[in-house]
């Protein structure tokens, strides 16, 4: 099976803002999926990961909710979950990328 979760998640209260940033608090998310070694994509708007269930996933968002000591946090999830396929966050791109050549060079 193939999950891929795009998440965001960041403060909305003044008590874990720097001004209208939350940078800060979100690299502190971002380190931990690192270090959690699952295969991740951040993005302007959000990060994607790649697990290989659902529950996998969710743990990672409690991971996630867990490095912020805030007292109010904003999170937007978005699942696609497969389960005849691996590797998704590569292959989707890959999939595009091949299509788009096609369509140049031909």
């Amino acid at each position: 099976m193939g999950v891929l979760l795009e998440f965001s998640m960041f403060p909305t209260s003044s008590d874990c803002r720097n001004g209208s940033s939350v940078s800060a608090q979100v690299s502190k998310i971002v380190d931990a999926i690192d270090k959690s070694g699952v295969s991740y994509q951040l993005t302007p708007m959000g990060t994607i990961i790649e697990t290989e269930t659902v529950r996998e996933a969710l743990d990672i968002i409690e991971m996630a909710y867990e490095q912020l000591d805030c007292d109010r946090i904003y999170s937007a999830l978005k699942f696609d979950i497969r389960k005849d396929s691996k590797d998704r966050l590569k292959n989707k791109i890959k999939s595009v990328e091949k299509v788009l050549d096609r369509k140049i060079n031909h």
